[in-house]
């Protein structure tokens, strides 16, 4: 018996990959002004998605890193645009905030019922 259900397992799992997507924005932001810098991202949805429907421990899911070496949007070669970059963070950053307020809130009902006070 575990203690954690596939959804707990499936939101941590989200963060982790929230948490990596958020730091590959990052470095794309603070790199834009390096010749040649390719942006780097990873699609950490479909990477759960395949790994649910696939039916793999979800606590064993390994997320990776991509580039698009095809996208250039500036003449120095690199393939970062800093406007979309900072979009993507705002974006990422509010997702991984809802993902941490629904596992506490899951976190709080388990200790509710548990009859563990905080």
């Amino acid at each position: 018996m575990t203690l954690f259900d596939s959804t707990q397992l499936s939101l941590e799992a989200a963060m982790s990959g929230s948490s990596m997507r958020q730091t590959l924005l990052s470095d794309n932001l603070a790199n834009v002004n390096t010749p040649g810098y390719q942006r780097r991202d990873v699609d950490f949805h479909a990477t759960l998605r395949a790994a649910e429907a696939a039916g793999a421990p979800l606590d064993a899911v390994a997320f990776q890193a991509r580039t698009d070496p095809a996208r250039t949007v500036r003449a120095d070669g690199s393939g970062i645009d800093a406007d979309q970059e900072s979009a993507a963070l705002a974006q990422n950053g509010l997702e991984y905030e809802a993902l941490v307020q629904v596992a506490g809130a899951r976190f709080g009902i388990l200790k509710s019922a548990m009859g563990v006070g905080g």
